[in-house]
């Protein structure tokens, strides 16, 4: 992710939804098989999205603000563009299940990597689904498996498991949502974590309107706070992107 920001009908509704508060009560799942299906059935559906706001980077220390405006093709792109205060687009970035693409606009330079560059910055069983699930506020699907633990605290649903490597833990909301997602691999020091703050409905389905983004491995430190003025889901989008010919390719 910090190596992204380094180098089909209309909006139908739009309300902000406030979490219930409910009782404390530790316990653990007593059928998790339906408790799984309740978490999948509250995951966002869309053929598209587009989320646009602004952003706070933290990149190793060098701090922006900037404009940011990300659409998504189901399975298949995320698109992403980067635009400095003064109104001048910085980066754009292009994802898909096998590709990244960056273009840097300061410097003159497109950065073309296969997906598994982003595995600098994230364990290597982070896939494009995944970043998608995260991106859009939905509880990772690919943990959303029988072999989890599953227990209620403090009145929220914990989901805690480990893939390979990978260690995942899912604090949801009371409205199933997620609140918060931790991936961690402790043998390579890579950690990222994604905290959800609002949900608004939009065509009767649940999008954050702020995200914190943190990740750290090694010496490498991203924290990037997402707030999204504008949400549009099943729309038609333009992911145009052209590499400059004058721009110096790098791999």
């Amino acid at each position: 992710m910090g190596g992204l920001l380094l180098t089909l009908g209309a909006c139908k509704s739009r309300k902000l939804v406030e979490v219930p508060v409910v009782a404390k009560k530790d316990t653990a799942a007593t059928n998790k098989t339906m408790y799984l299906q309740s978490l999948k059935d509250k995951n966002s559906k869309f053929l598209s999205l587009s989320m646009r706001g602004k952003a706070q980077l933290d990149i190793n220390g060098e701090q922006r603000n900037v404009s940011v405006n990300i659409r998504m093709l189901k399975d298949k792109k995320i698109w992403m563009s980067i635009t400095a205060i003064a109104g001048i687009e910085i980066a754009r970035v292009l994802v898909t299940p096998d590709s990244l693409v960056v273009i840097n606009r300061l410097q003159g330079l497109v950065l073309q990597q296969p997906f598994r560059y982003i595995h600098q910055y994230a364990n290597r069983e982070v896939n494009f689904k995944m970043l998608q699930d995260l991106l859009s506020g939905n509880a990772i699907n690919e943990f959303l498996v029988e072999d989890v633990a599953l227990t209620s605290q403090n009145g929220q649903w914990l989901l805690k498991g480990q893939k390979n490597s990978l260690g995942f833990q899912i604090l949801f909301n009371t409205l199933l949502k997620a609140a918060e997602t931790n991936l961690n691999d402790v043998k390579t020091a890579q950690a990222l974590k994604v905290i959800y703050g609002k949900y608004i409905s939009v065509n009767d389905t649940l999008f954050p309107t702020d995200m914190q983004l943190q990740s750290f491995s090694g010496r490498k430190k991203i924290n990037i706070d997402f707030d999204f003025s504008k949400i549009e889901s099943n729309v038609e989008l333009d992911f145009s992107f052209t590499v400059p010919k004058r721009f110096k390719v790098i791999n």
